[in-house]
């Protein structure tokens, strides 16, 4: 289910990084019959063929930041942009200043 409803989700863990899958995952995204916004979605195959085979994830401390949504975007650019020794300080003046 990509992106429940916090009532709906699961759990509280979320996939947030890249995947890598043996050719099988095909298989079940055949089977998948389209979900939100009508889409098929990668989770529900996931999903399936996690009852046939296992899957590994890592647990991290850290920030996440959804890029998905267009402001937490913009927010994300600006916070890596601040942080940059080549250009920090002078976007950090041009964003006081505009």
């Amino acid at each position: 289910m990509e992106k429940p409803e916090v009532s709906e989700a699961p759990s509280n863990l979320a996939i947030a990084s890249r995947y890598i899958f043996t050719p099988e995952i095909f298989d079940y995204l055949d089977q998948i019959k389209p979900g939100k916004n009508n889409e098929i979605q990668l989770t529900d195959a996931m999903q399936m063929m996690l009852k046939g085979n296992a899957m590994y994830g890592l647990r991290f401390d850290g920030v996440r930041y959804d890029i998905g949504n267009k402001l937490d975007f913009l927010k994300t650019n600006i916070i890596f942009g601040l942080k940059r020794e080549d250009f920090g300080e002078e976007f950090k003046s041009w964003l006081k200043d505009s």
